[in-house]
């Protein structure tokens, strides 16, 4: 089969090859790939691992081959899942409880930009608890995750406000319900309860002195790789206040994926979801969509068709 593997990491470079199928486990079904997303974890990932090496976790298309265990969808069923690094493929082996039968009405691309970006989005608000009448910060809200938690903690109840890099990274988050701040360097004023941060620096610092008392940070990444700083009356001054940390990768060993993601595709096939990628291209041109997403130009996820 075709992948797509690395030939350097930074920058990160990949080509497609000629690999060896994959060889599924009892628990895993043989997966016909036909879109993948792309996200900043595959770029970390990336310089983890050797030349060579496939990536890609979010995963779309046909089940060619059930898993032998008896678990997940059956043949030609149309999935959509996390894959072990190893989506950018024709073929991948993704473990039955990763995966989610794509309902009706949901495109393959729209499917896409779920499995990292939506799960991610889900278990942070979780973590934050309850949402209505409460008010929510959205950091990094143009990005993949950002734009589903903008909607999702709309839909629980929560008043929304999404901090963004420019009023050009801010397009469309109003019509999913939220008050657009544009720009890092005009800081929201108004007391939130809960704080979603993926920037990290002193746009988390900013963040966090917002919480009210009793309110929750939950972290899922810091994009400009700086140390979180916390003001030096953090906890005084702000009593009952928890600080969460979001690792996708270990978060779904304790849920239930496959139920996860079919929540997120029924909003989406009922219209209460917007998942729709900020950047389609053909799996053939893997160039112009990982400069997108290193120079941060599109809003939203960039997906590879297959």
């Amino acid at each position: 089969m075709k992948a797509l593997v690395t030939t350097a990491v930074d920058p990160l470079t990949v080509e497609l090859r000629s690999v060896l199928d994959p060889r599924p486990r009892p628990d895993e079904a043989l997966v016909e790939v036909h879109a993948t997303a792309l996200n900043r974890a595959d770029l970390l990932l990336a310089v983890r691992r050797p030349i060579g090496s496939s990536l890609g976790l979010d995963v779309v298309g046909t089940v060619l081959r059930p898993a032998s265990d008896g678990s997940g969808p059956p043949a030609g069923a149309r999935v959509t899942g996390l894959a072990a690094n190893d989506a950018w493929a024709e073929l991948a082996a993704v473990r039955t409880d990763r995966l989610a039968v794509i309902p009706d009405g949901v495109t393959d691309t729209d499917a896409a930009t779920l499995p990292v970006a939506g799960l991610t989005a889900l278990y942070a608000l979780r973590k934050a608890g309850w949402l209505l009448g409460r008010r929510t910060l959205v950091t990094g809200a143009s990005g993949g995750v950002g734009r589903v938690a903008v909607q999702l903690a709309r839909a629980g109840g929560s008043e929304v406000t999404a901090w963004v890099g420019s009023p050009a990274r801010g397009q469309g988050l109003a019509g999913f319900g939220a008050d657009v701040v544009a720009g890092y360097d005009e800081p929201p004023t108004t007391p939130v309860d809960i704080l979603v941060d993926s920037v990290g620096g002193e746009v988390f610092s900013t963040g966090y002195r917002l919480l009210r008392r009793g309110g929750v940070a939950t972290v899922f990444g810091n994009t400009v790789r700086a140390e979180l700083r916390l003001p030096a009356d953090w906890g005084h001054a702000r009593p009952g206040v928890r600080i969460e940390y979001l690792f996708l990768l270990d978060e779904v060993t304790r849920r239930d994926v496959p139920a996860d993601l079919a929540l997120l595709l029924t909003l989406v096939a009922a219209g209460k979801l917007v998942a729709e990628p900020g950047l389609l291209t053909p799996w053939t041109d893997p160039r112009r969509a990982i400069d997108a997403l290193y120079s941060r130009e599109v809003n939203g996820k960039v997906v590879l068709s297959m």
